[in-house]
């Protein structure tokens, strides 16, 4: 049923055909005003999604608190995302002296400003929408930025510990902060751990969290890296904190080996793109050369099968089989394309030995076996 057109539509085609014979530059400004002005008087005028303006990109502007932090080869599938489908989410931000921080986005911004294809296509703007104008002090936007960077399980511990010391500098109590941000007394104490500074670790309130009595000191805690050597309980001091998988284990990407070792490279040494698919296909029809592989990675790659095989969102079959071509060959997984020169029989087999080494690893580290199905799921996650 063709919606009821309450205002005229002469009224509408005038403004249509005036705007649209407008140079670039002004038609743009001249939606943004009627997209401002139809805001004001809008029934949803408190809440941002309701005005979306598009903003030249220079005028918007990366925060520097950002705790969120995305892996190269998710940043080439986000931008391929904005490539094919387009912007479907506008970049949240903070509007300030015609200036437009970013409070979530950041890495939509980026694709925005450093994609030529897509800043070429979106004639150097990007979709913007203003958060609140009462937001004026800086920890009541970092506050923002955390809530949506945690409400889909994005987020980095070290940047996560880094705003809420600042918070805790501003005076800012742990009930508000927990309030704020979506935590609890214990995940406090291990962000302020994490940043190693003792006087944070003052409050009386803390030592609730621990069931001790008295203060805690600097004695009670030991520093925490990302350099994980041993497995079992002390795993458990890497793991990123509060995401919807608790069995997951995170690791930056400056520490997986596969990352090291050229995984994620767009090239393969000394060979063509065609070359390099055919020595994809081979090392995986070797069976014998290719079980070989896969058992350097699961006992060379430590940090990587950690972050990669406790990912219950991808294909890890797939990770596996490209990882065991890389540390074998130095063949890129951009050259997987190599797959298709196989035969079925020989993808199944394959796909087999993946499996198996998958499993090993998984009963290596008190995990379950996982079946095919489990193994090769592709669910991607959120990076948008």
């Amino acid at each position: 049923m063709e919606p009821k057109l309450i205002w005229s539509k002469d009224a509408l085609d005038t403004l249509c055909h005036e705007i649209s014979n407008m140079p670039i530059e002004e038609k743009i400004q001249a939606l943004n005003d009627v997209k401002s002005a139809l805001h004001k008087i809008s029934p949803f005028s408190t809440e941002p999604v309701d005005c979306v303006l598009w903003i030249k990109n220079d005028c918007v502007q990366a925060n520097d608190y950002n705790p969120n932090s995305v892996a190269p080869p998710e940043m080439k599938l986000l931008e391929r995302s904005i490539q094919e489908d387009g912007y479907t989410q506008p970049i949240v931000s903070w509007h300030r002296d015609n200036v437009f921080e970013v409070v979530d986005g950041f890495h939509r911004h980026r694709v925005g400003k450093e994609s030529e294809i897509v800043s070429e296509r979106i004639k150097g703007y990007l979709p913007v929408v203003a958060i609140n104008s009462d937001r004026q002090d800086l920890t009541d936007r970092m506050a923002s930025t955390i809530r949506h960077n945690r409400a889909r399980g994005k987020h980095r511990v070290d940047g996560m510990s880094d705003i809420v010391v600042e918070l805790k500098h501003r005076n800012w109590s742990n009930e508000r902060i927990a309030k704020e941000l979506g935590m609890d007394q214990d995940e406090i104490l291990r962000l302020c751990q994490i940043t190693g500074m003792a006087d944070l670790f003052a409050d009386q309130e803390f030592s609730k969290s621990w069931d001790v009595e008295g203060s805690v000191t600097v004695e009670d805690f030991k520093d925490l890296t990302d350099d994980v050597t041993t497995y079992g309980e002390e795993a458990q001091l890497f793991r990123t904190v509060n995401t919807s998988d608790e069995t997951r284990v995170f690791h930056t990407f400056d520490k997986w080996e596969c990352h090291k070792a050229g995984f994620y490279k767009g090239f393969a040494d000394g060979v063509t793109k065609e070359e390099a698919k055919k020595g994809f296909s081979e090392l995986i029809a070797d069976s014998v050369k290719f079980k070989r592989a896969l058992q350097r990675v699961i006992t060379k790659w430590p940090n990587s099968c950690e972050h990669y095989l406790t990912n219950v969102s991808m294909n890890r079959i797939a990770w596996m089989g490209q990882a065991a071509v890389c540390i074998a060959t130095g063949i890129p997984s951009s050259f997987s394309g190599g797959w298709f020169l196989l035969t079925k029989e020989q993808q199944d087999v394959a796909d087999e030995s993946a499996l198996k080494a998958i499993n090993k690893w998984m009963k290596k580290n008190n995990r379950e076996p996982l079946t095919m199905e489990e193994a090769k799921t592709d669910r991607q996650a959120t990076i948008y």
